[in-house]
């Protein structure tokens, strides 16, 4: 009996074994490609890069309009006009994130529980906690940017608009962190409901419809609801307008109400309740969504 050896190639790998860390930036590079639909069809790029065109443009409007009143009624008639600033702009930008986060973001989780591919993630040395973790990081990066850079383009525009930019840069430096920071908390809060959500089904159009659900249900029935009974009462039962969750935070860093939340009942609450409910709605749901992955096994 003979036999024939042959050579095809096959070499043991010489090179640094990266393990978990390596692990991890594969599944948060491959989140933002997804979230961003890179290296994807046009069809799949078409909708992130359309919340965040749409996001930078009313921006753009309104830098606008302020510089074009700057110009015309001459330094602070922007002001004295009352035109929308940075809190307004995340009041009204809040909207948009949302649903922005509610058709994206469960594109990172469903997909891959759908086609199995979450068993392939799971037998290299990458936990459940791991795989969660770097996907939540990935589509809060991606939901920051898209928070970051119309408000960026607006300063720069307000600036520019201004007769004076380095007196308006003077008067106005501290807006940088404060849209910073209210970016930040944004994004916080889209990112988490939008994920846990998508880790109850494997389906990302019914995670998708859920949450916009919940944005059409609790706006509308709160409002109306916590006007009709006022009171201490009503102030609690708007804080279930859970897009103005986020806004609330964001009108105390700024330190002024935006237009969004200007008449909300929930504005009149303490600001130490306005804070801790934020957090009850980014980490309660935090921690429900890294329970379960966290025992996830392939």
């Amino acid at each position: 009996m003979t036999g024939t050896v042959f050579d095809i190639g096959y070499q043991s790998y010489t090179g640094q074994r990266e393990g978990q860390s390596r692990g991890r930036k594969a599944v948060f590079k491959n989140g933002l490609r997804t979230a961003l639909g890179l290296g994807r069809s046009a069809q799949a790029k078409a909708l992130p890069w359309f919340f965040i065109g749409i996001l930078a443009a009313i921006a753009l409007v309104m830098a606008l309009i302020a510089g074009a009143a700057e110009r015309l009624g001459g330094p602070g008639a922007a002001e004295k006009m009352n035109l929308p600033s940075h809190s307004d702009y995340n009041g009204i930008a809040s909207i948009i994130m949302w649903v922005f986060a509610a058709a994206v973001g469960p594109e990172l989780l469903c997909r891959d529980r759908r086609d199995g591919v979450i068993n392939l993630y799971l037998v290299r040395p990458l936990t459940g906690s791991d795989y969660v973790a770097s996907r939540w990081a990935a589509f809060f990066a991606v939901m920051t940017a898209a928070a970051w850079l119309p408000q960026i383009i607006l300063f720069l525009g307000l600036s520019m608009g201004d007769p004076k930019p380095i007196d308006y840069l003077a008067r106005h430096w501290l807006d940088i962190p404060r849209f910073l920071t209210a970016g930040l908390a944004m994004a916080a809060y889209a990112t988490t409901l939008a994920l846990l959500v998508a880790s109850f089904t494997s389906r990302r159009a019914y995670a998708s419809v859920f949450l916009v659900g919940l944005f059409v249900i609790t706006a509308p029935f709160t409002v109306g609801l916590a006007r009709e009974i006022g009171g201490a009462a009503g102030q609690w039962i708007s804080m279930f307008n859970l897009t103005s969750i986020p806004v609330h935070v964001n009108d105390l860093i700024f330190g002024e109400r935006s237009e969004v939340t200007d008449e909300t009942p929930a504005s009149l609450l303490p600001a130490w309740v306005l804070v801790g409910w934020y957090f009850a709605w980014v980490l309660v749901p935090g921690a429900v969504l890294w329970a379960r992955y966290r025992r996830l096994t392939p």
